[in-house]
């Protein structure tokens, strides 16, 4: 056994009164966070948020703090179009170098001509000119892999999404979902001639064409990040998918409030930057996420307010493009919409409705994303087989095939 397990659960005994005294801050947390959320002046927030310094990142607010909207009607006749992806890294011990992004597709059509479409698409990188990006102003690149490679596909996925959009039928409201946010984290304080292709203009033309089609047609872009509904309680019904996003941007705004930071200006390293962990004035809501303040503020069916990213590489380099999002509670869980803030409030008014159409039926999340993941998935026994057939068919054509003892002794069976 490689874990003892009677060690572990001796030290997981020892650790239960730090984890109830835990659990007691946060709730106190969570009560201060809700009362000041009734009473904060979202205008005079946001003139703190625009004019200050803060440490942290807080949503930009667009006149409301507080909000709960009913579940909207939900047209009969729809599309739901749904994009995820999955792929095989660079791996140092294969035969060759080279990745693999499958791209799974899914269209659902509601109403009187019921339709669903399920397909994926494979795509094999394996030239120089393809396993890196480069500077076309200079001699640095790099290699696509890692974290890079997962910021590669998620705009592989909107470009893939805009495919599948223009190929809906006409005519129809269409609902298209991503797996994940719409906000590549990855690339904040990264290299420009990464951030320029990605970003500058890959992703800015994907969305292009999504702004285009929402002109034509209602059209909502979102992208569902879901949570259990209240922290540490209650139980998730079988087969749902809780990718647990620690989003706190609401709950940043509130930090920066005047009642909560109680400092004249924000300016979070002057004021506070000698100060340690609870000894901050807005500490006092520390820890509380975004999806644990609506799980209290929202009935289900209901969304919040609209929100606003401020991240770097949204507010710089986004363009025409900036995100926004809302919490909407799906019944078990507290689900983080976001989406382009080109979208109109029909669009808005889809996207809420379509949500919880889609998380009834998927039993906690949404269908068609589920079935997207099924298309796109690359599981344990792919991986092998494409690994042995990455080395037969580089042997085959007499070039060669180095490998490690490492891989070799994986796909050797001994005692």
């Amino acid at each position: 056994m490689a874990l003892d397990l009677t060690k572990t659960a001796g030290q997981l005994y020892a650790a239960m009164p730090s984890m109830r005294e835990q659990w007691g801050s946060h709730e106190r947390a969570l009560e201060r966070a809700a009362a000041h959320f009734a009473t904060a002046d979202p205008h005079e927030t946001e003139e703190r948020r625009a004019s200050g310094r803060a440490t942290w990142l807080a949503a930009r607010l667009d006149g409301a703090l507080r909000g709960a909207y009913p579940p909207p009607p939900l047209p009969p006749d729809h599309v739901v179009v749904a994009v995820d992806g999955s792929h095989v890294d660079v791996d140092r011990h294969a035969a060759a170098r080279c990745f693999l992004i499958n791209i799974g597709y899914v269209t659902l059509r509601y109403g009187e001509v019921p339709h669903a479409e399920l397909r994926s698409e494979p795509h094999l990188y394996a030239d120089d000119s393809s396993l890196a990006l480069r500077d076309p102003h200079g001699v640095r690149e790099a290699n696509i892999e890692g974290a890079l490679l997962g910021m590669h596909r998620a705009v592989m996925e909107i470009e893939a999404l805009a495919d599948a959009v223009e190929a809906a039928p006409e005519g129809l409201p269409v609902l298209g979902l991503l797996d994940g946010t719409l906000v590549l984290w990855g690339l904040t304080g990264g290299m420009d001639f990464v951030r320029e292709e990605l970003v500058d203009r890959r992703l800015t033309l994907a969305m292009d064409r999504l702004r285009t089609e929402s002109q034509r047609r209602t059209l909502a872009i979102a992208s569902p990040i879901s949570r259990p509904r209240r922290e540490g309680g209650g139980s998730l019904p079988a087969g749902s998918h809780i990718s647990r996003p620690r989003s706190a941007e609401v709950v940043s705004a509130l930090r920066i409030s005047r009642d909560v930071c109680r400092h004249e200006t924000v300016n979070c390293d002057a004021h506070c930057g000698q100060l340690r962990r609870g000894e901050r004035n807005c500490d006092v809501v520390g820890g509380v996420t975004d999806a644990a303040l609506f799980a209290r503020e929202l009935d289900p069916g209901e969304r919040s307010a609209l929100f606003h990213s401020a991240s770097s590489i949204v507010t710089e380099h986004y363009g025409d493009h900036q995100v926004c999002f809302f919490y909407v509670n799906v019944g078990e869980e507290i689900a983080r919409m976001e989406m382009p803030s080109w979208t109109n409030e029909e669009g808005v008014r889809l996207a809420h409705a379509g949500l919880l159409a889609q998380t009834d039926k998927g039993h906690g999340y949404p269908l068609a994303l589920q079935e997207a993941h099924e298309q796109a998935v690359i599981n344990v026994a792919d991986r092998d087989y494409f690994s042995r057939l990455l080395y037969e068919t580089v042997s085959s054509e007499r070039l060669p095939a180095p490998t490690s003892q490492k891989a070799r002794s994986k796909r050797t069976r001994f005692v």
